[in-house]
């Protein structure tokens, strides 16, 4: 494929140009079936012998060529034939033109990159009077179907926007929803576009509570989300609607922090709370997928969770922050040997706080054996639940995944009181666990006012007491000790600190997962960098950042 060929409907006739000759559609596109490049979907059959191997470079350019050609002229019938899977790229085609009401397009192809070709679309959107144009860029993939052997466009809803997602299609029309100014806590407006990680949440906000603000809907072009409790995205305003002011718990300054942390790593996330209220500071996350971690992810959260057993080693009698505890190099329960990180142990009559501090997953293991059967533990997740609110339905104003300490048996059980097992856990959960820790008691944690639609919030235990006391002896100790593993990434954090490490080992990755956890005066924030490696290592100075950006 050769730069500069345009290809799009100029005065209402469709033109490909290629080195300055101009061709008619029809003979761009006819005879498509006996071209060897299209002429139909991947599942019919042909009686001619079916062509093997790669596509080629030939074959690339001629089928992505005479796609978009297609596309351009507003011909979804031929287009989906040149697809691998006419019967989804046939309605998403039409609705290109019907729905989303696309009256002109102009596709100018990049030159390809082995069986991808890149392209510009610039078209023009119009309804009821009202016309804007619209600029963006996509790509498209040439494979050979399997069963015809004709080199066709493997179809998927990327090809027209490269936001649209499976299920997912645009529209063109009045807004469902009035648009929103969000603002901080202290009212300085937050847009997407001073902070990216914001958007699938600003537009979420703006579902939800844009016909409680007061504003008034536009004409746009968005996404249909494939969710029924998905957000639309925007995508292009042809008439401005008023928006309604929506005032959030978010701190722009501590956001800033957040976003600028996360670019420090890729498949970063970090959300910060306020362990007095549980107002929600910060979400950010530094993705390749744009999936949002912060709020969403289910993974294992390693040895940060030791918070929440250390919690329950105390409450239970099984330990305190300075009574001495066992460090051996490993340990076994159920047949399954349990290590620490490079076989360390402790033989200088270490404490909980100095476990702690270490990371000493035996000292973790060994105290907790008699709270289970080892047939049905639950002694973990009602500590969990009971105490810091985990899976109680947080009410948070946006959807978010609330974590999840099932019961477990066996091995399960040693594995889950350091983090791993089937414990599920995202960098909000965690922030809240700290939160709790530092405050003595689960406050829910939340993005815009309860009042705003009387939602209830979750509620749990507040942790007994003298507990909290020892937890923040216990993460400080860990933050600024010399033993401590989070001292290195909290060495700038000033005030009142504390922090926990964690990595978390994932089935088929050669690297652990980052974790990392800390608090500064009233401000707790926890982070994930999947394939991280050691917590203190990646996710400590994403938290750091956020945190030196707090009170």
């Amino acid at each position: 494929m050769r730069s500069g060929v345009k290809i799009g409907i100029i005065g209402g006739v469709f033109t490909v140009v290629v080195g300055g000759v101009g061709y008619g559609a029809y003979n761009i596109l006819d005879g498509l079936g006996d071209s060897g490049v299209g002429g139909g979907t991947d599942t019919e059959t042909t009686s001619q012998e079916v062509r093997t191997g790669p596509v080629t470079e030939q074959e690339i350019a001629d089928t992505s060529k005479k796609f978009l050609a297609a596309w351009a002229k507003g011909d979804a019938a031929v287009a989906s034939q040149l697809t691998n899977n006419e019967g989804d790229s046939g309605p998403a085609l039409t609705g290109y033109r019907d729905t989303a009401h696309v009256t002109k397009a102009v596709i100018t192809p990049g030159p390809a990159v082995g069986a991808k070709v890149p392209y510009t679309v610039e078209a023009t959107v119009s309804y009821k009077g009202k016309t804007k144009p619209w600029s963006y860029k996509s790509e498209l993939t040439v494979v050979r179907g399997q069963s015809t052997g004709h080199a066709l466009v493997d179809w998927k809803p990327a090809v027209l926007h490269p936001d649209l997602a499976k299920g997912e299609s645009l529209e063109t029309g009045e807004a469902k929803t009035a648009p929103i100014e969000a603002v901080d806590h202290n009212g300085q407006v937050l847009t997407k576009e001073k902070y990216p990680s914001l958007g699938v949440i600003l537009d979420e906000l703006r579902k939800k509570y844009g016909g409680k603000t007061g504003g008034t809907a536009g004409v746009e072009t968005w996404i249909n989300s494939a969710s029924e409790d998905g957000a639309n995205k925007t995508l292009l305003t042809l008439v401005k609607g008023k928006p309604g002011r929506l005032r959030t718990t978010l701190d722009a300054k501590i956001q800033a922090a957040a976003e600028r942390g996360v670019k420090k790593f890729e498949q970063s996330s970090v959300v910060a709370v306020e362990p007095s209220t549980g107002a929600i500071r910060a979400i950010a996350n530094n993705r390749d997928d744009g999936y949002d971690a912060a709020r969403w992810a289910k993974v294992a959260p390693g040895s940060t969770m030791k918070i929440v057993t250390a919690a329950m080693i105390i409450q239970n009698g099984l330990g305190s922050a300075n009574g001495p505890v066992k460090c051996p190099s490993s340990v076994s329960w159920k047949g399954v040997t349990f290590h620490n990180l490079d076989n360390f142990d402790m033989t200088d009559g270490p404490t909980l706080k100095r476990a702690f501090a270490k990371s000493c997953n035996t000292a973790f293991i060994k105290p907790v054996l008699p709270l289970g059967d080892g047939k049905r533990d639950t002694a973990l997740g009602v500590e969990a639940a009971q105490y810091f609110g985990i899976g109680r339905n947080w009410q948070t104003g946006i959807s978010t995944f609330d974590g999840s300490v099932p019961e477990s048996q066996n091995a399960e059980t040693a594995a889950s009181f350091i983090g791993q097992g089937k414990i599920e856990m995202n960098p909000l959960n965690m922030a809240s666990v700290t939160a709790t820790a530092v405050s003595g008691r689960f406050r829910q944690p939340y993005i815009v006012p309860q009042n705003l639609d009387n939602r209830t919030f979750a509620v749990a235990n507040p942790l007994p007491g003298g507990v909290s006391a020892q937890l923040k002896e216990m993460l400080n100790y860990t933050a600024t000790s010399p033993e401590g593993t989070g001292t290195k990434a909290m060495a700038r954090v000033g005030g009142t600190k504390g922090a926990k490490t964690g990595s978390a080992e994932v089935d088929g990755h050669a690297s652990s997962d980052s974790w990392f956890t800390g608090f500064s005066n009233d401000l707790a924030a926890a982070a994930l960098v999947q394939s991280g490696g050691h917590g203190g290592d990646a996710a400590g100075p994403v938290v750091a950042e956020v945190l030196l950006a707090g009170p």
